[in-house]
C-alpha cells in the first residue's frame, strides 16, 4: 500500500502536536505551587472538617429556607439539603455571574445533570448534602437552576464575614 506524502503528518506536525498535548496536560494539572485554581467562593470542603450543619429545606412556594445565611471565613459548612416540594429542585453555590451563566445553559439543557461539588439536585421528598469551605470574605450565592425557579425567586446569598 502506498500513501500520498499530503496525507502523512510532517515530523514537524507531530512534533507539534505533542508539544501542544504536553502543554495543555500540565496546564490542566493546575501549578506545583499552588495546584488548582481556587474559586473566588471557596472550596470543596473536607467531611472530617465540618465546623456547623446547616439545615436548608428545598420548598414549595420556589423558595430556601433559610435563604439568607452567616458563615466566617474560613468556616467549612455542611449543607443538609431536604426538598420538601413536589417537583425536582437543585442547590448551586457560586457568584452570580456563574449563577446566571449556568441557568443559560440549564435553559437548553433541562434535564443537565451535575457532579460538581457545590451543587446538588435533589427529587421530591429526597435530602442530600454539599459540603463547602468558605475561604473568603464577602457574599456568596445560591439557587435553584431547574428552568423557571430561579425567575421565580428560588436563590439566597451566603454572607461570609472576614476572620
Amino acid at each position: 500500500m502506498t500513501f500520498s506524502r499530503s496525507i502523512l503528518p510532517s515530523r514537524a506536525a507531530l512534533i507539534f502536536s505533542g508539544a501542544m498535548l504536553v502543554t495543555t496536560v500540565a496546564l490542566a494539572a493546575g501549578n506545583h505551587a499552588g495546584g488548582h485554581h481556587e474559586s473566588p467562593i471557596g472550596k470543596p470542603g473536607v467531611a472530617s472538617k465540618v465546623n456547623r450543619t446547616i439545615q436548608v429545606d428545598m420548598s414549595n412556594g420556589m423558595r430556601f429556607k433559610p435563604s439568607d445565611i452567616q458563615v466566617k471565613q474560613g468556616e467549612t459548612i455542611r449543607f443538609v439539603l431536604k426538598n420538601t416540594d413536589s417537583v425536582k429542585h437543585e442547590f448551586s453555590l457560586g457568584t452570580a455571574q456563574e449563577l446566571l451563566e449556568h441557568y443559560e445553559v440549564m435553559k437548553k439543557f433541562p434535564d443537565m445533570e451535575h457532579d460538581e461539588p457545590n451543587k446538588i439536585s435533589l427529587a421530591p421528598g429526597k435530602q442530600g448534602e454539599v459540603i463547602w469551605q468558605f475561604t473568603k470574605a464577602g457574599a456568596v450565592d445560591f439557587a435553584c437552576l431547574h428552568v423557571g425557579h430561579f425567575d421565580a425567586g428560588m436563590k439566597g446569598q451566603v454572607k461570609v464575614a472576614a476572620k
